[in-house]
C-alpha cells in the first residue's frame, strides 16, 4: 500500500468523518422540528484486493441510516386537529401543485410524513405547517361508513348542518307493580288503577221535573218532604224546611226552601252537600237544570250507581238511575281530553319527556305517563297503557293526551307476555302541531318491565332519539380513531372523513424530502393503507427523536477521529518529504 495508499485512506476518513458531521448537525439543527428522523451515519471499510498474507487496511465510506422507525415523544397539545401516530405508520398527504380560480389543485401523487400539525385553510382543507395537505376517506354522514378507497384531501365544509327528522325513540323503563299516584289511597283497592270507563262512559244522570231559574223551590219542594240520594253505597237525606217557621233541627241536610227562594239556588245548596257527604263517588256530582229539566249526575265519575229513594218532593226524580253505556274497567282509552286530563294524571304516573324534531328542525317536546288500567288483585291482568301528550293546548273536549295502541300486559315475573313489545310505530305523530310523521318507539327485547317499586314511580333507563335541528358550522376536531369529527351549534357531532395511514415493509428506505415527507422507492416497497385509524392519538403532536446530549456525544467523537485522520495526512507528508531529502 505504501505512503500514498496511507495518505489516501486518510482522506477517505476526513471525508466519512464530514459527512457524519454533516448528519451531526443536521440533526442538532431539526431539533425542534416536529417528528424530524435523525439520521445516523454508518461506515463501511473497504479493502484493496491482496494476497492473504499481504492483506492491508483499506479505505473507508460513510453511509447515512435512516431512523424512521425510531419514535420521538407524544405531546399532547391544545389544537384539536394535530394528530400524532403511536406506531410506525404515516399520515399520506399531497402538496398543491397550483392555483385554479383561486382554489388549489392537486396531481394526485402520494406523500407520506408523520408531521401532524394540520390545521384548516380557508378552503377547508387541512394542512400541516411543511404545506402539505391532508388525505383520507370521506364519511357518509347518514351512515357513518367510509365510503370509497381510494384517499383524497379532505375538504371540510362550513355549511348549515341540515335538520334531521326523528325516526326512532330508544325507551326503557320499569313500570312499578304498584303505582303510587295521586288517586293511589291504600285503604281502597284498586284505586291506583286508572278507570277506563270513567274516561269514555257517561255518567249516571238522573232527570226530572220540568223547571227554570225563575221556578221557585217551594213549588216543586214543600217543607217538611225529603228525598234520599246514593252514590255508591253512601246514602245522604235531604229535608227541605222553611226558616219562617224556625231553624231546622233535625240530623239530615236541611235545605231552606222559604223567601221565594229559586230552585237553581236550592239545587246548588244540594250539590254542595252531597259532594261533602256522599264520599268519593260524588266528588264531581252535579245539581242544576239541563234541557228545561231538573237534572243531577255524577259528574266525571262514569263508573258508579246514582239511586234515588224516599222521594216525597216534586223532583219526579227516577228510584234509580246508571252509567249510560259503561265500559269494561281494562278497556283502552283513546284519548283523553283537556277537561279529564287532571283526573288521568291522577290515576296514572309520569313517564319522562324528549323532545323530537320534524323535517325541518321544529321541535316537539313529548311528554310520556303510564297508568295501569287493570291488575289481578281486580281480577284480571298486569295491564299498562302508554300515553303522550299530543295537545297541551287543548282546552274542554279536545285531546290533550293520546293513548300509543298498544296493551302492556306483564306476566307474574314481571316481564311482558309472550311475544313481548319490541316496539310500537306512532303513525302520523304529531305534537302541538308540529307534524314529525311516522315514529318507532324503540324498547328492545325486555325494555319494559314490571318489577316492584318501593316508590311506586316509573323508573327510565332510557330515552333518547335519532332528531335534530339544523345547526351551524361551530369547530372540528380528529379523534383518536382518526375521524375528522365536525361539531355544529345543535350541539351534533358529525364524522366527515377517515384519516388514512400507510405502513411501509423497508420502512427506513423511503426517499426524505423537505418538509418532513418521504416517498416510495423500491426499497420501501409499497404502501400498504390502514383504514381503520389505529395508531392516531389527536391532540397530540410528535416531536423530533433528536437526543442533543446523543448528539454532542457523537459530535465529540468525530471531531476527535478527524482530528486524528488529519495527524495521518500529516505524517505522510513528513514521510514523503523525508523520501524526497535522501538524494540532496
Amino acid at each position: 500500500m505504501g505512503i500514498y495508499g496511507a495518505l489516501s485512506s486518510a482522506v477517505t476518513g476526513l471525508r466519512a468523518q464530514s459527512h457524519a458531521l454533516e448528519n451531526i448537525s443536521g440533526n442538532i439543527a431539526n431539533s425542534q422540528t416536529t417528528a424530524y428522523k435523525r439520521l445516523e451515519t454508518d461506515f463501511v471499510d473497504l479493502i484493496p484486493d491482496a494476497p492473504l498474507a499481504q492483506q492491508v487496511p483499506g479505505a473507508v465510506l460513510a453511509k447515512s441510516r435512516s431512523t424512521n422507525d425510531v419514535q420521538g415523544d407524544i405531546q399532547t397539545v391544545s389544537t384539536e386537529t394535530f394528530i400524532a401516530l403511536n406506531n410506525n405508520g404515516f399520515f399520506v398527504v399531497e402538496p398543491s401543485v397550483g392555483q385554479s380560480d383561486g382554489n388549489p389543485v392537486f396531481a394526485g401523487t402520494n406523500f407520506y410524513t408523520r408531521r401532524g400539525d394540520f390545521q384548516i385553510d380557508k378552503d377547508g382543507l387541512l394542512v400541516n405547517g411543511a404545506g402539505y395537505y391532508l388525505k383520507g376517506l370521506p364519511i357518509d354522514t347518514k351512515t357513518g361508513n367510509v365510503s370509497g378507497s381510494v384517499p383524497e384531501v379532505i375538504k371540510l365544509s362550513n355549511a348549515f348542518l341540515p335538520a334531521q327528522q326523528t325516526e326512532r325513540i330508544n325507551y326503557q323503563a320499569n313500570l312499578p307493580q304498584l303505582p303510587k299516584n295521586a288517586a293511589y289511597n291504600p285503604a281502597i283497592p284498586n284505586s291506583e288503577l286508572m278507570k277506563t270507563s270513567s274516561f269514555s262512559g257517561a255518567p249516571a244522570t238522573a232527570s226530572g221535573a220540568a223547571a227554570t231559574t225563575a221556578t221557585t223551590a217551594a213549588s216543586l219542594m214543600a217543607a217538611g218532604t225529603s228525598i234520599t240520594l246514593d252514590a255508591g253505597g253512601t246514602p245522604v237525606v235531604f229535608d227541605f224546611y222553611d226558616s219562617a217557621g224556625g231553624p231546622y233541627t233535625g240530623t239530615n241536610q236541611g235545605i231552606d226552601i222559604g223567601a221565594g227562594k229559586k230552585i237553581n239556588v236550592a239545587l246548588s245548596e244540594m250539590q254542595s252537600a252531597f259532594r261533602a257527604n256522599a264520599g268519593p263517588d260524588a266528588s264531581t256530582a252535579t245539581f242544576g237544570l239541563s234541557g228545561g229539566q231538573v237534572a243531577v249526575t255524577l259528574g266525571d265519575n262514569k263508573t258508579a250507581t246514582l239511586t234515588v229513594s224516599a222521594d216525597t218532593t216534586g223532583l219526579a226524580l227516577p228510584a234509580a238511575s246508571t252509567p249510560v253505556a259503561p265500559l269494561p274497567a281494562s278497556t283502552r282509552v283513546s284519548s283523553v281530553t283537556a277537561d279529564q286530563a287532571s283526573k288521568f294524571e291522577d290515576s296514572s304516573v309520569a313517564g319522562g319527556a324528549i323532545t323530537i324534531y320534524a323535517a325541518n328542525g321544529s321541535p316537539a317536546n313529548v311528554q310520556m305517563r303510564w297508568a295501569k288500567v287493570d291488575s289481578t288483585a281486580a281480577g284480571g291482568a298486569e295491564t299498562w297503557n302508554l300515553y303522550y301528550m299530543s295537545n297541551s293546548g287543548a282546552a274542554g273536549s279536545q285531546a290533550m293526551w293520546t293513548n300509543v295502541g298498544k296493551d302492556y300486559t306483564f306476566g307474574a315475573d314481571g316481564s311482558l307476555l309472550p311475544p313481548g313489545i319490541d316496539s310500537v310505530t306512532l303513525n302520523n305523530l304529531t305534537v302541538n302541531g308540529v307534524n314529525v310523521g311516522n315514529v318507532e318507539l324503540h324498547h328492545d327485547t325486555n325494555g319494559i318491565s314490571q318489577f316492584a317499586d318501593v316508590n311506586g314511580t316509573a323508573t327510565v333507563s332510557t330515552l333518547n332519539q335519532n332528531g335534530y335541528a339544523a345547526g351551524e358550522f361551530v369547530s372540528v376536531a380528529i379523534d383518536d380513531s382518526g375521524r375528522v369529527v365536525a361539531t355544529y351549534s345543535n350541539n351534533q357531532r358529525v364524522d366527515m372523513a377517515q384519516v388514512v395511514t400507510a405502513q411501509f415493509n423497508g420502512i427506513n428506505s423511503l426517499k426524505r424530502m423537505d418538509g418532513g415527507v418521504f416517498a416510495t422507492t423500491s426499497e420501501s416497497g409499497e404502501a400498504i393503507l390502514d383504514l381503520s385509524g389505529s395508531g392516531i392519538i389527536g391532540s397530540s403532536l410528535e416531536a423530533s427523536n433528536t437526543d442533543i446530549s446523543d448528539e454532542f456525544t457523537k459530535l465529540i467523537v468525530t471531531q476527535q477521529a478527524y482530528s486524528a485522520g488529519t495527524k495521518i495526512v500529516t505524517t505522510a507528508n513528513d514521510m514523503l518529504q523525508a523520501a524526497l531529502n535522501m538524494i540532496r
